[in-house]
């Protein structure tokens, strides 16, 4: 039988003395003995019970596992709560609350209440330690087969420098009877420093190295401003994402650009905001907490009436709402947690309100019928970006919501309105045959001769009998399309309502709000759902001899992307904000530099949608929002008792008793009553406010007067009008600036193949799955349960198969992060190939492996100076810091002129080409036994911390979590220097003068070209030789060359592996057996090859060198040949290129020299 799990607490205190390990034996009686000893294996020995080996780390911290026969016992050190699964646990706060009589060792089970857990406590108990005892048998076993890995590495090695047989034997004991369990990180308490293994895992994991750090940096308050700081503000808003949004691709790639701009500026001494916020999302919310309701309770929200629905989404958002800043913390965003807010909480609610009421009584907000985009399930007014185009080609079926039965797109249908006074017909065309119930006009072009007979006369609408006007309108129609004449339905049309304005003619609106026919489509047809009516008007058009057949038509079709029904244009009573004059400011503040748009290619854009802004729609009929600060007035005398058929009866306040008092004073001495307008404003009204609202306005806060304007808007360019426009109209308005000074819109991410990121392609790419891998099959299981149906599920699976045939592996944030931003040099989309991603996991391996050394090299006491000496230093320590200094310019340079991707690449090619691949390749014979090597080896120490040092930091604003753990294990100065707590707010790299030195990096590059050739020679030889050590010769043409390289032989034998290194000059005969490669026109590289010489591969590699010079060449000579070349080109340009041709020419002779070698190489073989 199982045993219960039963918590023991203690009802007084035990004394326990800290200075000895304490350990808790649990005996067969179920008492608790404390025991107090300094052999604890001895202990457990006398007890049957096998002990750990992670006992001997119990000071430490560690939490040792202890094994008997009948029961496993988990024993935890008095710092942490105490839990003994499956048996009895003892549950202490911390060790002061033991402390007491000095002689008790015994607790009776007297002294101890106890109480049964619950199945549901015991279950999450179980879980929780099988999970925490997979994860770490996981982790051993991945140490075990590095450390086995390494082992074999360390045996195959056969360089010449082998160590004897016998050494090679203890390096092999020594890896065995490491303990497997120093390079696991122990266990972080939540909000703890992350405690760290004592030995470097052997092997990056970004599971391991990711897991503890946010939550130290967010209790720390590393993330939290000072508004009361000294330092230059720089604030970010975060584009608040829904509250029903889960984390996607692109919330990930704003996410790392602007993480990445807030730890650059908050390391370079900035007192940085990052403002989180949660959007209300009115259409959105409403759509799920309206599906909740009616899946579990089939209820709509009619049945439940307005405000016991809006309570119900209020639950829906305090329990779900808001997951996704949950998960931006898994990509270590540096968010300011402390002024988190919601679009609808109280101060963003009050800013909003306050906002319109300023904008009404200013004139800028008014109400009218337009035409609006209106969605037949929601049953409101929709915005223009929540609308998605499909372009239909020709006649295609498509499902719509609430039809059993496909719907027609894609099709022209031709009828005739017989005309008045028995003059004949006339025939229109339309993709939308249902609309004609509402026409109230024919319009033809006036100069067309066909209709000049019409003007003036009228058609009979067949169904209601009502006058249609034939009109003339040059500016609607084009007489070459179709039959030249236009059906005009004003109420149902964007290009008929203008027509209708023009004209002054009728405005009909034959739907319902739900989309069906009303009363004004005529009894024959009320009642019926508008594409049924589409098939009912065909038939009856048929019936009365007036259908004239149909046709394909290309067409766009406007559908909501929120519930897929097709978008029906209605006119109907609105809400709107007069944007012509804040347009013109907003456009005015861009081409006077108040605000920068970057990129610059937007700028067009922008001007372009402000030249031609239309009024906005800010109401909705949906019932989850900031309901609308307007009452209607509705008065005693009124002969229209509709609600709000008068437009001049609205009166604005900031809540009811305002209102009433400016119906007071409008309707002096009349009785009436007020009602508060339903609708509530656009969500896009309250997120343009965000930037005033975040910060506190309209109260004069602190946070305002630090921060706003804000430093700069990060964003996709897709919003740039629906969300930066607005932002900077009213910001301008009613914050007196604009809202930020820079605007920067970032690419819109696609697929590796450049294809919009789809559900039913199977390309959706989620980021957790990147940062945490996933198989396959877990990819194919979270389409299944999605809404695809079989058809589009069959496609998707294939394309996961095509893309993904292994799975995505587990890459980390800090690659994800990685990739995104160096990918923005992409301006207009990014082709997302997750391959890139994994390539940055596998580079952090090698920064991981880059401390392993440097910890190595530099040992335990070493400690780092406060100044270098950089005079006195080698030849590659000065180059290092040199290429850094360069490298930190780049990156800073880049950032400032926010060309991330420059930053990004800048960093990389440092740690990647510079340190890792050459500094570090060029240092490791100085830490040999070579004792001459010692002041060599001190510098390079100093150099290579200095470096990794400055390398992290530099690298921290793009990958958090690594840098931070890499850093830490840095030695730091001693003396007055300060190390700061964390990475993040240690100070940025800034270029060091002194580091700079250009002649250093010259010969550098001379000595890397020198060596790049040597090692371009090695693939000649038979693959088993090719990574031997062998002799190498230089034959320098110059004796500056040749001091170079003398003076570096050691870099260039080390960096390309040769035995030996011979320095020639052009009297020297060149060397026999030898594979030769051209640096340039000075120097030239050997390798001995001896009888492994492949001479058709050098022959082809000759010949291969000497066609691209000869073409180099031929260009050349062909453009100083052009007629009047040594008139027009400048006379610098001319030298230039004569010296171009020379080096070209003298890169021939080598070679044919070279050719020469190698013939007589060969007849030298054969003798």
């Amino acid at each position: 039988m199982k045993p219960s799990i039963i918590r023991y607490s203690i009802k007084r205190p035990a004394i326990i003395r800290s200075l000895f390990d304490i350990l808790f034996f649990i005996s067969g009686n179920g008492s608790i003995a404390a025991y107090e000893t300094k052999n604890p294996t001895s202990l457990f020995a006398r007890s049957r019970l096998h002990v750990s080996p992670r006992f001997r780390s119990l000071t430490t911290g560690a939490y040792p596992a202890v094994h008997c026969p009948s029961r496993r016992i988990a024993l935890h050190l008095l710092t942490s709560p105490i839990q003994i699964l499956n048996c009895i646990s003892l549950r202490v706060s911390t060790p002061q609350d033991l402390l007491g009589k000095k002689q008790e060792r015994f607790i009776p089970r007297s002294s101890i209440s106890s109480y049964r857990m619950s199945s549901r406590e015991e279950g999450d108990l179980e879980r929780k330690k099988k999970k925490e005892e997979k994860a770490r048998e996981k982790e051993l076993k991945k140490m075990k087969a590095a450390q086995k890995a390494e082992a074999a590495k360390l045996q195959a090695q056969k360089a010449s420098n082998a160590p004897k047989k016998s050494e090679r034997k203890n390096i092999k004991k020594d890896a065995e009877e490491e303990n497997l369990e120093d390079y696991v990180d122990p266990e972080t308490a939540p909000g703890q420093k992350k405690r760290l293994s004592r030995q470097m895992a052997k092997q990056y994991s970004p599971t391991a190295v990711e897991k503890a750090w946010y939550g130290w940096w967010e209790t720390s308050s590393f993330f939290v401003a000072d508004a009361n700081s000294s330092k230059k503000p720089f604030a970010i808003v975060l584009p608040p994402p829904n509250v029903t949004g889960a984390l996607h691709i692109g919330h990930a790639l704003t996410a790392a650009i602007q993480d990445t701009i807030i730890r650059w500026r908050r390391m370079s001494g900035y007192n940085t905001l990052w403002i989180p916020g949660i959007d209300h999302a009115g259409i959105a919310t409403q759509v799920v907490v309206e599906k909740k309701i009616m899946r579990e309770r089939r209820l709509t929200r009619h049945d439940l009436g307005r405000e016991q629905f809006v309570s119900e989404v209020w639950k829906w958002k305090n329990e779900y709402g808001g997951t996704i800043l949950n998960q931006e913390r898994r990509l270590g965003v540096s968010l300011d947690w402390s002024r988190q807010c919601f679009t609808m909480d109280e101060r963003r609610s009050k800013a909003v309100t306050e906002a319109f009421v300023r904008l009404y009584r200013e004139g800028l907000i008014y109400r009218d019928n337009r035409l609006v985009n209106w969605d037949c399930i929601l049953r409101t007014a929709i915005s223009d970006i929540e609308v998605d185009y499909q372009d239909i080609k020709e006649r295609t079926l498509l499902k719509v919501p609430g039809y059993d039965h496909p719907v027609e797109f894609g099709v022209l249908t031709s009828f005739a309105y017989p005309l008045e006074g028995g003059l004949g017909e006339i025939v229109v065309a339309t993709t939308r045959v249902e609309t004609m119930l509402g026409d109230t006009a024919i319009a033809v072009h006036p100069e067309d001769k066909r209709y000049i007979h019409l003007h003036g006369k009228y058609a009979i609408h067949p169904f209601s009998g009502r006058k249609l006007p034939i009109i003339c309108d040059a500016k609607l129609v084009d007489p070459e399309f179709g039959t030249g004449a236009v059906k005009i339905t004003p109420a149902h049309d964007p290009n008929d309502f203008e027509v209708g304005k023009r004209h002054n003619i009728d405005f009909i609106n034959i739907f319902t709000d739900d989309g069906k026919i009303n009363s004004n489509g005529g009894s024959e047809f009320e009642g019926m759902p508008r594409f049924k009516a589409r098939a009912a008007l065909i038939e009856a058009l048929k019936n009365k001899g007036l259908y004239r057949g149909s046709q394909n038509n290309e067409m766009r079709l406007g559908t909501c992307s929120r519930t897929s029904d097709v978008v029906e244009p209605m006119i109907k009573p609105q809400w709107f904000v007069n944007c012509n004059g804040m347009a013109k400011e907003a456009l005015d503040a861009n081409l006077d530099g108040r605000l920068e748009i970057i990129p610059k290619q937007y700028a067009a854009e922008w001007k372009r949608w402000l030249e031609n802004i239309r009024d906005w729609c800010i109401s909705r009929q949906l019932w989850w929002g900031h309901q609308i600060p307007a009452w209607y007035v509705m008065l005693e005398d009124d002969q229209l008792k509709e609600f709000g058929a008068y437009n001049d009866h609205w009166v604005v306040g900031r809540n009811g008793e305002e209102a009433l008092s400016e119906a007071n004073n409008l309707f002096s001495g009349k009785k009436f009553q007020i009602a508060r307008d339903p609708d509530v404003l656009d969500t896009w009204f309250s997120s343009g406010l965000f930037p005033l609202s975040v910060l506190g306005w309209p109260e004069d806060t602190t946070d305002f007067r630090v921060f706003y304007p804000t430093s700069v808007l990060e964003t996709g360019h897709d919003i740039l009008f629906f969300w930066v426009a607005r932002m900077v109209m009213l910001g301008m308005k009613l914050g007196g600036d604009v809202p930020f000074r820079k605007v920067y819109l970032h690419p819109m991410v696609r697929d590796a193949h450049g294809r919009k990121m789809s559900k039913s392609l199977g390309n959706v790419i989620d980021p957790l799955e990147v940062i945490n891998g996933i198989s396959l099959e877990g990819l194919h299981k979270r389409l299944e349960e999605g809404n695809l149906d079989q058809s589009e599920l069959l496609v998707a699976r294939e394309g996961q198969k095509k893309d993904f045939p292994t799975g995505i592996a587990e890459c980390g944030a800090d690659a994800l992060r990685f990739a995104l931003v160096s990918y923005t040099a992409q301006s207009d989309r990014i082709n997302l190939d997750i391959q890139r991603v994994v390539g940055y996991r596998q580079w952090c391996n090698k920064l991981w492996n880059a401390i392993r050394f440097a910890m190595s090299k530099l040992g335990d006491e070493y400690v780092p100076p406060l100044k270098l000496d950089v005079d006195s230093m080698p030849f590659t320590c000065k180059w290092i810091l040199s290429v850094l200094n360069k490298a930190i310019f780049k990156t800073v340079s880049s950032f400032e002129s926010y060309e991330f991707s420059d930053a990004a690449t800048a960093v990389y090619s440092w740690w990647h080409y510079r340190l890792c691949d050459v500094f570090i390749e060029a240092i490791k014979p100085y830490f040999s036994t070579d004792s001459s090597f010692e002041p060599s080896k001190r510098a390079a120490r100093d150099t290579l911390w200095v470096c990794l040092d400055n390398g992290l930091r530099l690298l921290h604003p793009f990958m958090p979590f690594v840098t931070e753990e890499l850093w830490q294990r840095l030695p730091q100065p001693s003396g007055n220097y300060k190390k700061k707590e964390s990475i993040m707010i240690a100070e940025y790299p800034t270029v060091i003068e002194e580091w700079t030195n250009e002649r250093i990096e010259e010969e550098m590059d001379l000595i890397e070209s020198a060596v790049k050739s040597l090692r371009s020679l090695r693939p000649l030889l038979p693959p088993n030789e090719r990574h031997e050590r062998r002799p190498g010769f230089v034959l320098c043409r110059t004796e500056a060359v040749a001091d170079v390289i003398r003076n570096q032989e050691l870099i260039i034998s080390t960096l390309a592996s040769l035995s030996s290194l011979k320095i020639l000059n052009e009297n020297d005969v060149a060397p026999v057996g030898c594979a030769v490669a051209i640096v340039n026109e000075h120097l030239s590289v050997y390798l001995q090859v001896e009888g492994s010489l492949n001479t058709e591969a050098e022959r082809e590699k000759l010949k291969k060198r000497r066609d691209e010079i000869k073409k180099q060449q031929d260009s050349l000579m062909q453009k100083m040949n052009n007629t009047g070349y040594k008139e027009k080109v400048p006379a610098h340009i001319q030298e230039e290129n004569v010296m171009k041709l020379n080096k070209l020419m003298q890169e021939l002779e080598i070679i044919d020299e070279a050719d020469k070698n190698l013939d007589r190489a060969v007849a030298g073989s054969k003798n």
